[in-house]
């Protein structure tokens, strides 16, 4: 939203999320569909029946098209209602392959030498919040997939070997695949009208035939014995006409999914189309491709799996034995179903000539179609334009500032990503821990395995995820950074992310958040009241609506939260605090979550700094609420008493005020310590995250603060009067006044700050060229090890993939760079500068003569942290790894991946590849920093315009090129003829065709014509003189970046639209028009 002269601009698709948050009888249901199937429902803890828990055995990839799933779907860019009772999908088939592919492939944790992985190519290119239009790239090899080559080739490699990926099988050599775009945009006026569009390219150089099969099924609800389920009838599929069928669902009612005709590419001699008009007025251009409808059921294929007899003889996986083996028995010949799959063959002569495109239409709806046989394509084809034009302008409202192209486009991704990544997630531990009516009951050695103290957990929700293939499962850390990106875009989803995770069926009676389906009683850091306050700030900021009840409701929960940690982590009572693993994995010299080997208690660097960075988080978020209910003053006294507390068990002994447990002076950094009881510890000076962490803990408090809260103001002066030795020990700048006159609490005082920032500013520790470094790369010469009871342990420098199983081993927190500890790390510099200011500068890089103050010190970190991802001046993106093919292949190039973390000194990209989640955090650094990041970026050409990266055949304008089928062709004319309006001409007719036909050159522009030139110089002088909305301003910026940058017309506009700014458009709350980061201040 932006307010300009007192007037409030909304993009569409903030009016469809206002529309959707409403409580009236008005609103409209905009997120009931959205991409909420996972892409691994297989080999899942909750599909886990076995005795021993070993879920990646229990339930194979192999079982998965034969077996049905008790917990949730899996499919392609899969699409659902939000509880996931009918689900949308695609299967591909090349005619190579033994199965469809209809599920994304990789390795379990098994079978990996890096723990599990998937083994695709595929990207989320766009996506809005309300799911109006979301497009996903599938890249499909038209070699036969090497299931058996992947797994054979990983399982001969060590952990000291790299992964061997679908890039390393030859799978796309010589571009011998289909690049296929699948897209779904909602109807304007019925949001409950979806429509799909599949376009599918041929790259390679000869032709080579594609089967596409839009599957729609229902989740298997009926066959458990589930009481609620008893009394209602099995859903329904069935076909009404060839290219209709109904669905009917009790809770869903009567639907219809309708086929279009694909239009048909097998002619002789056709030249090659310049634009659509030419596909258009051509009936010739090919017979079209009718879909021929299948029906089976989703039901487990007994006799295939077990051996014994199927209750149906029509079961979930028979569309593989129809297409493929020609099994015409296996699909139901009465065109009924609780599955159904629309096959399209496109294998006419050798199939698609090479560099060609098929397209495929259908639409799935509550209204049922007027005329079964005709098939508007080109309203449809409408409607998916308008939408993505929407997307356009929503993006855009989010980051209007002048960033390259190439940062707009990894920031357009990261977002469309988190959209993405949104999952249906079921589970009520009741029924999962009993068995069903209808089964077998699980064997009762599996009552202990895991989870068995979750027993109130009862989740049915739409959850944002990690990864849905490698993690796709919620984890308590991952979503609270997963809620800062999010905000950018559905502050309220990411309220309610924040909300489910307190809220009693997710929440332990104890207080305890839960961890992740492995193990929900593991403990990750207290960052969720962090995620709260900093979601608050964000929608306060973007969209100007403060949410007071949101910030309260969460709190009160985080209340126990807090008393969980105090009561069962903190096992001496002295403020210093044990927790486990803590979700850095393998950082440790031991297991972290299991006992010592040496005996004795681990008292953590980290977990004490987190708990001291949780307690300030609660005192400001105390703060925040006092401004409107005057009790929680009283809370904020206790927060920051409790803070002081920590404080000073981080550095001493309670008593003496001399021993130091977790402070190292001569080495100026924190460690963990062994302690045995009384004066016995023993400190582990390896250096990692551990020591940085206690950064975290530091808060600004403005002045203003303590003269408004004066029961606040009054409680602290009392503890700095009368508890003066912890004062002085630990918080000398209580006393003293820094930039602003601000007061800063803070673990770290300025002398023990300056001593850690020269280690991580330091290129031979921490700093490295892209980002800060869990791990020291001292310890590269210097590895520290320990010997316990004849067994050595050693911490190392391992700046990429893990060495050791340890958690899996597919995860790495001794080198590599992590984007959640790196976003923390550059908002603690951030708030110390809050503070100190210009007082305080530190050389950056160590040993580079180039002083800065912390401000600049967080932005360097935050430009190397981009740099991951963006281009360099040879057009290299460290992600990749040197991969020639990803950088600068045409069809590659402009598509991102966004790892779970990176190789410490190259940048390449490791772990999950779509871990959208916390890495999309380079969204809002993008966000906060873009417009002055000047490292190395490609140099712009007139073809960098954003919208070219997320079409990448462009013919007409940014859209993929448009084939009608003969049908529609006549359904159009028919149409013509009798005089009905069909609408504004296409976009050929009124765009200029910016790009050559195959995408790669700059094409001829359409001359203005007189009265669009006075059009543009009314706008022009509007914008001069401040009065211009920010739709034209948008409109114009997005028209200036596609013409000839030597035209000063339109140089002019850039200029002007790159200063629009504090006089003419701001937000909600005392935005200034300023782009800045958001202090906690």
């Amino acid at each position: 939203m932006v307010i300009s002269n007192g007037k409030e601009y909304l993009t569409v698709e903030e009016q469809r999320l206002r529309q959707d948050r409403k409580k009236e009888k008005v609103r409209r249901y905009w997120k009931r569909w959205g991409p909420y199937l996972s892409e691994r429902q297989w080999a899942t803890v909750r599909e886990d029946y076995s005795a021993n828990g070993d879920a990646w055995s229990d339930f194979p990839h192999d079982h998965a098209r034969s077996r049905v799933y008790r917990w949730g779907e899996d499919g392609i860019a899969g699409v659902s209602d939000n509880h996931q009772l009918t689900c949308i999908s695609f299967a591909f088939w090349n005619e190579k392959d033994d199965i469809l592919k209809e599920r994304l492939f990789g390795l379990t944790g098994h079978q990996g030498n890096h723990g599990e992985d998937v083994k695709e190519a595929y990207f989320y290119l766009d996506n809005l919040p309300t799911h109006s239009y979301m497009k996903y790239l599938y890249k499909y090899t038209q070699k036969k997939y090497p299931y058996e080559q992947l797994a054979k080739e990983n399982a001969n490699r060590s952990r000291l070997e790299p992964e061997y990926e679908i890039f390393d099988a030859g799978s796309f050599d010589d571009n011998r695949y289909f690049d296929i775009f699948i897209e779904m945009a909602k109807d304007e006026d019925n949001e409950e009208e979806l429509l799909f569009r599949i376009t599918a390219y041929n790259r390679g150089p000869e032709a080579a035939p594609l089967h596409i099969i839009p599957q729609v099924w229902f989740r298997n609800t009926w066959g458990w014995g589930i009481e609620s389920e008893k009394d209602h009838p099995i859903p329904s599929l069935e076909a009404t006409s060839e290219t209709v069928v109904t669905s009917k669902h009790w809770r869903l009612g009567e639907r219809y999914l309708h086929m279009a005709p694909s239009p048909g590419f097998d002619y002789e001699d056709a030249p090659t189309p310049s634009s659509d008009d030419d596909y258009n007025q051509n009936d010739d251009s090919g017979d079209d491709v009718f879909p021929t409808l299948l029906f089976t059921n989703n039901e487990t294929n007994k006799k295939k799996l077990y051996g014994v007899k199927n209750e149906s003889p029509y079961v979930k996986d028979a569309f593989h034995d129809y297409i493929i083996n020609d099994n015409l028995k296996t699909v139901n010949p009465a065109n009924k179903g609780t599955k159904v799959g629309a096959w399209y063959a496109f294998d006419s002569g050798d199939g698609i000539p090479p560099g060609d495109f098929v397209t495929v239409r259908f639409k799935y709806s509550n209204n049922k179609p007027v005329n079964p046989s005709e098939f508007d394509e080109e309203e449809f084809d409408k409607i998916m334009d308008q939408r993505q034009d929407e997307a356009d302008d929503f993006y855009w409202r989010i980051s209007p500032s002048p960033i390259s192209d190439d940062l707009r486009c990894i920031q357009r991704q990261a977002l469309a990503g988190m959209l993405w990544t949104k999952q249906f997630y079921h589970f009520i531990h009741s029924q999962w821990a009993n068995g069903d009516p209808e089964n077998p009951p699980p064997p009762p050695e599996r009552a202990n395995v895991r989870n068995q103290h979750w027993k109130h957990l009862h989740i049915d929700d739409i959850l944002s995820l990690p990864d849905k293939w490698e993690y796709p499962f919620f984890a308590a850390w991952d979503s609270a950074f997963h809620c800062i990106p999010l905000a950018m875009v559905d502050p309220e989803f990411a309220k309610k992310q924040l909300d489910l995770l307190t809220r009693e069926w997710y929440m332990h009676p104890n207080g305890q958040i839960p961890a992740y389906e492995w193990n929900f009683s593991d403990v990750n850091p207290p960052v969720h009241a962090w995620a709260t306050f900093r979601t608050f700030k964000i929608e306060r900021k973007m969209f100007g609506n403060e949410d007071i009840d949101f910030l309260e409701r969460v709190f009160q929960k985080l209340l126990l939260n807090f008393t969980w940690w105090v009561n069962r982590k903190d096992g001496d009572g002295k403020n210093v605090f044990e927790g486990g693993f803590l979700g850095l994995d393998n950082i440790g010299l031991f297991n972290r979550s299991e006992p010592l080997p040496t005996g004795g208690v681990l008292e953590q660097a980290d977990s004490t700094g987190w708990m001291a960075f949780f307690c300030l988080q609660m005192l400001n978020i105390a703060l925040e609420l006092a401004k409107h209910r005057p009790v929680y003053e009283d809370i904020a006294s206790k927060f920051f008493e409790h803070f002081m507390f920590i404080a000073d068990a981080m550095s001493f002994r309670s008593g003496g005020g001399v021993e130091k447990p977790l402070w190292n002076d001569e080495d100026g950094f924190y460690y963990d310590a062994i302690s045995w009881g009384g004066p016995w510890s023993q400190q582990l000076p390896v250096r990692s995250l551990v020591g940085l962490i206690p950064l975290y803990a530091s808060l600004t408090l403005e002045p203003q603060i303590l003269k408004k809260f004066k029961s606040f103001s009054k409680r602290v002066k009392w503890f700095t009067d009368n508890r003066r030795g912890i004062t002085e020990r630990n918080i000398a700048s209580m006393s003293q006044r820094g930039t602003g006159e601000r007061m800063l609490l803070a673990l770290v005082d300025r002398e023990r700050l300056e001593k850690i920032l020269e280690r991580m500013l330091d290129e031979g520790e921490f700093l490295s060229d892209h980002g800060i470094r869990s791990l020291s790369k001292y310890h590269k010469e210097n590895p520290y090890s320990m010997e316990v009871n004849g067994q050595v342990f050693t911490v190392d420098y391992v700046p990429g993939d893990s060495n050791s199983g340890l958690f899996g081993g597919n995860s790495n927190w001794r080198g590599p760079i992590w984007f959640p500890t790196n976003f923390l790390l550059i908002e603690s510099l951030q708030r110390f500068y809050m503070y100190y200011g210009d007082t305080l500068k530190v050389e950056c890089p160590k040993g580079s003569g180039n002083y800065m103050n912390l401000a600049n010190a967080a932005e360097v970190v935050q430009h190397r942290l981009i740099n991951l991802f963006s281009r360099d001046t040879g057009g290299e993106r460290a992600i990749n790894g040197g991969n020639n093919m990803l950088n600068h292949d045409p069809h590659w190039r402009d598509y991102v991946f966004f790892y779970e973390f990176f190789e410490a000194d190259t940048g390449r990209g490791l772990g999950a590849s779509h871990q959208c989640g916390w890495t999309s955090l380079v969204a809002k650094i993008i966000h906060d920093t873009g417009v002055s990041c000047t490292m190395p970026q490609t140099p712009k050409t007139p073809l960098s315009a954003a919208e070219h990266y997320f079409d990448d055949e462009v013919i007409t304008g940014r859209h993929h090129a448009r084939r009608k089928s003969a049908v529609s062709i006549r359904l159009q004319r028919r149409t013509h003829s009798s005089g009905i309006s069909m609408g504004p001409p296409s976009r050929s007719d009124t765009i200029s065709s910016y790009y050559s036909d195959d995408g790669a050159g700059f094409g001829e522009e359409v001359p203005r014509s007189e009265s669009e030139r006075k059009t543009d110089s009314a706008d022009f002088e509007d914008l001069e003189a401040g009065t211009i909305s920010p739709k034209t301003v948008h409109s114009l910026n997005r028209t200036s970046s596609h013409v000839d940058t030597s035209d000063s017309y339109f140089r002019d506009i850039r200029e002007l639209v790159s200063r629009l700014g504090s006089t003419n458009v701001v937000d909600h709350g005392n935005f200034n028009g300023e782009l800045s980061c958001d202090f906690d201040s």
